[in-house]
Parts: C-alpha cells; structure tokens; sequence
C-alpha cells in the first residue's frame, strides 16, 4: 500500500469514527428529549429507521475496512516474501563483504613481503651504483690491461660484459619492482575503498528492510484498530436500536399519553441568541475541508478562534442536559432552550455547570480548550433543532 492510499484510509477512517459518534449522540439526546405529543410514535419510528440505516452505514463501512486490513495483510505476506528475498541478499552481501575483507588481508601480507624484499633490492642496488661510482674511471681498462696475452685480454672483457650487463639488468629489475610496489599498494588502497561501500551498502540494505517491515506491521495494527473501533460503534447502534423499539412498544401501549408542554423561548429568525464567544469565527457551518481528516466534511456549526481558557457563555437561557465528555467533542456541555432547540459548546478545557442546572444568557459556562477530536484551542458551537443541526446565524443576534 502507497503512503497516499495509507493517507487516505487513516483520513477514511477517522472520518467514519466521528460520523458514528456524532450519531449516537444525537440519538441519545433524542431518547431522553422526545415529546409525547400525538405523532411521538411517528417520530420514533423515523428514529428507529434512522438507526436501522446508520448501522446498515457503519457494516458496511466496517466490511470495507475489513476488506482493506485483509488487502494490507496480503500486503504484508508479499512483503515477508520480499523481506526473505533481502535477507538472502543480505546474506550475499555479508559473504562478499567477508571476501573482500579476507582478500584485503591477504593484499596487506602480500604487500608487506613485497615491500621488505623492494627495500632489501633497493639497498643492494644502491650500494651497487655507489661502487660502480667509485670505480668509475680506468679501472676496467687496469683489468684489461693486466692480461698476459690476447686470448686472457678477451676472457677479461667477455666478464666485463657480463658484469655491466648484470649491472644493467639490476637497474631495470629494480625500477620495475618499483613499479609493482606502487601498483599493489593502489590495489590495497581500492580494495580498502571496496569493502567500506560493501559495508555501507549492507547497513542501508538493512535500515531499508527494519523500516519496510516496522511500517507494515504499524499499517496492519492500525486498521485492526480501526476496524474493532467500528464495530463498537455498531454494537452500540444496536443497543439504541432495541431501546427504541421498547420505547416505541410502550408508548403504543399507553392508554393516553401525556403531553409535555413547552414555553417557547427561541424562535427562528429571532436574534435572541447572544454570542458565546468574543472571538473570531474561524470555520462556518456547512461543508468545509476537515481541519484533520483533511477530506470534504459537513461541519454541523461554527468554530470560533479564543484563547485557551478564555470563559464560554451560554448563548440563551435554558436548561443544561449534558456537561460531560463526548467522544470527538471531548468536554461538552448541551443546553435545552426548549420548543426543541438545544445549544451545543465542544472542546471545552474545564466545565462550569452540571446537568439539570439552568442557565441565563451569557452566563459562564465552560472555558476554551482543546479536548478531543481538535487541533488546537478553539470553541465548536452548534444549535439544534428537533436534534438536527441548522446554521447557527438563524438564530444569533
């Protein structure tokens, strides 16, 4: 698998993990929220239908990660098999490193033997030049001169001959000794140079192999990870789901169901929601590039650039249903404003109220943070109508 499709499916996954816990938060709320007016089965109905279709959503993205961890370990098998391939390579590259090594070894035992009998050669030939020095002159015709006669004249020069051509021959053994010298001692020298590449080359050849196999087994981690991270999700998808059929059982079953009667607080359009934040809105509500899963997401409401800790204010008077921790928002606190419109602030640092608390407009609720699914301190603030998000801006004034 490239590093793109890696990208791709950590971008993938992650996505599908916020999408799933977003739902389930949505559902809860609408478990504990559901008005008991005349088509609250209706309602709950769509509810159950709903649920029905996000765990139908969530198998099947399940079954596609699961087909892509499968892909991965196939992945991963061919990479053992080339792994093996390496390491036989390794092993080559291990016994011609120890060849060189051993025949490095022996060129330094050659060319030491080599340079004590040059040295040796190159005494005697030095000393030889210095007597030849030294008699230079008329001893050679001394020696001829002494002979008794003709044919001992000519025996002595035959020998003079040989000598100087001995001489001669010295000379030229000796400057191509020296030449031999010099040509073993750049042997030794490249060999030198071979085996220090043989041996870098076997320590990258190594790293190479350590990093394919640790970048595999990470790859196969994650998406077993991910994958179990998924069917927790469905699990608790179909847990919600026999809730509401129970819910649903109960209330067909109910002689006359109560009525649950709301003042209206906030309305559409109104204005009367005050700004949570002083700060500036750095993401609106709607689609959007994701900050971290880097993909074309829905952002269900709009973030706003504060300081860490900075104070959070309730946008109306209401009611707080959850202060608590929750999933990707990480500290969240919702409040219900009633005729079924809720307030939502994510990523809170520290929290200020508690649920079943009631709050005014412009209280202090939480401070600013960073707390789950973020990249940095900032407040995520979403309104609701009925569970589902609409653009805030309907409503602030």
């Amino acid at each position: 698998m490239s590093k793109r499709q890696q990208k791709w499916l950590q971008k993938w996954t992650w996505g599908q993990l916020v999408a799933g816990l977003l739902s389930l938060w949505v559902l809860g709320w609408a478990i504990a929220q559901v008005p008991a007016r005349a088509n609250e089965i209706d309602q709950l109905r769509q509810q159950q239908q709903q649920v029905d279709q996000q765990r139908s959503a969530i198998q099947q993205e399940r079954d596609r990660l699961q087909q892509a961890e499968g892909t991965a370990k196939q992945q991963l098998g061919q990479l053992q098999l080339d792994l093996n391939t390496t390491n036989l390579q390794l092993k080559d590259s291990d016994y011609r490193l120890k060849l060189a090594q051993k025949q490095l070894q022996e060129l330094q035992e050659d060319y030491l033997i080599a340079e004590k009998a040059y040295r040796q050669k190159q005494a005697a030939t030095i000393g030889r030049l210095r007597f030849l020095q030294r008699q230079q002159g008329g001893n050679g015709w001394a020696v001829l001169l002494q002979s008794r006669d003709l044919s001992e004249f000519l025996a002595r020069r035959e020998q003079l001959k040989r000598v100087y051509a001995a001489d001669r021959q010295g000379l030229e053994d000796f400057q191509a000794e020296t030449v031999k010298i010099r040509q073993q001692r750049q042997a030794l020298e490249e060999q030198r140079n071979n085996v220090a590449l043989l041996t870098q080359q076997l320590l990258a050849q190594k790293s190479e192999v350590q990093a394919k196999a640790q970048a595999q087994t990470l790859l196969v981690d994650r998406l077993t990870s991910d994958r179990a991270a998924l069917e927790a999700a469905e699990t608790q998808l179909a847990r919600d789901s026999s809730r509401l059929r129970g819910l649903i059982q109960q209330r067909v079953a109910a002689a006359a169901p109560k009525a649950i009667i709301r003042k209206p607080v906030i309305i559409r359009g109104s204005g009367l929601m005050v700004y949570p934040s002083a700060g500036e809105i750095t993401s609106n509500f709607g689609w959007r590039v994701h900050p971290i899963l880097g993909t074309d997401r829905f952002h269900a409401g709009i973030d706003f650039g504060v300081d860490y800790g900075s104070p959070i204010q309730a946008a109306a008077d209401g009611v707080v249903i959850i202060a608590e921790w929750y999933g990707g928002y990480g500290n969240t606190v919702v409040i219900d404003h009633g005729n079924g419109i809720t307030s939502l602030y994510g990523h809170a640092s520290e929290l200020y109220v508690r649920e079943g608390q009631v709050v005014k407009a412009g209280e202090a609720i939480a401070a600013v943070g960073s707390t789950g699914f973020s990249t940095g301190p900032h407040l995520h603030f979403e309104v609701r109508e009925e569970g589902e998000p609409v653009d805030p801006f309907n409503y602030l004034g």
